[in-house]
């Protein structure tokens, strides 16, 4: 259970209850990280507050004021356009709570000023920014994080434990972020391509869609597992399966004519760019 440095137990507040923000939320009561009872959320779409009530037992509300003056963690889960106004919000009903957003491309030093314009103060506000990606819906986040100067170790080791609750999380450069956006953020969509491109292959061979689908995502999911088990480069697990003159080599050499590394290279570094472009 998370705790304030006097033991009591931290409170924490979501403004924005849709699909990332709702598997953060079961993520953190699952790991017993926050009791339901130390949670609030706010959305304007009153169905998932519904939701998240009726599941869990957590207070819900549309008033975003409400949540941060409930919270000394206040968790940002709205859309980008939205962001100005939540900070605004958060600066004048609680400037001294920890901030940490996770709305793609906003960035610490606009989210810091405007927390103080709400407060109508220069006092420093604590901000972290995250990228966090979708398989936080199974416990699965691969996600990084940015504090800002101003929050202290403690701020940036409690918003790194509340990550990893969900997941595995990386205390990065805010400049990485984008990079990261690029990789983790997007890549689960890379992969369900290669997952239905590998299913699609199982068919065009012979296979029933759901066999071939099912060895598909079975198979991504071994091979994802052994390279983090074995801690082994991998090229050196390719190399292993990889027999001379065998199918493998054959099926290998079909994905660089391919140009399969080039391709996904590619999209790793557009949608960087992607993002760095949101940012500004």
């Amino acid at each position: 259970m998370l705790t304030k440095e006097g033991g009591a137990p931290v409170r924490m507040g979501f403004i924005g209850a849709g699909m990332m923000a709702g598997a953060m939320i079961r993520g953190l009561v699952k790991a017993n990280v926050v009791s339901a009872a130390n949670l609030m959320a706010s959305d304007a779409y009153q169905p998932s507050l519904d939701k998240l009530r009726t599941e869990l037992g957590i207070e819900t509300t549309t008033d975003n004021k409400k949540v941060a003056q409930f919270s000394d963690v206040i968790v940002i889960a709205v859309k980008p356009g939205q962001v100005r106004e939540v900070c605004q919000d958060i600066g004048h009903s609680n400037a001294s709570a920890l901030v940490v957003s996770i709305a793609a491309g906003v960035q610490v030093a606009s989210m810091a000023q405007w927390v103080q314009a709400g407060a109508g103060s220069s006092a420093p506000a604590k901000i972290v920014r995250v990228m966090p990606n979708t398989p936080a819906l199974v416990g699965e986040l691969a996600a990084a994080y940015a504090p800002n100067e101003h929050c202290t170790p403690a701020d940036a080791a409690l918003a790194g434990m509340m990550l990893g609750a969900l997941g595995t999380a990386f205390k990065v450069k805010e400049s990485d972020l984008d990079a990261v956006t690029g990789l983790s953020g997007s890549g689960p969509a890379y992969v369900f391509q290669f997952i239905e491109a590998l299913s699609d292959g199982g068919v065009r061979a012979g296979l029933p869609r759901d066999v071939a689908t099912a060895l598909a995502a079975k198979t991504v999911r071994g091979a994802a597992t052994m390279v983090l088990e074995t801690g082994k480069h991998p090229a050196e697990l390719k190399d292993q399966v990889t027999s001379p003159g065998g199918t493998t080599i054959a099926g290998v050499h079909a994905l660089e004519q391919g140009g399969m590394r080039a391709a996904v290279i590619n999209a790793v570094v557009a949608a960087t760019e992607r993002s760095k472009e949101l940012g500004k």
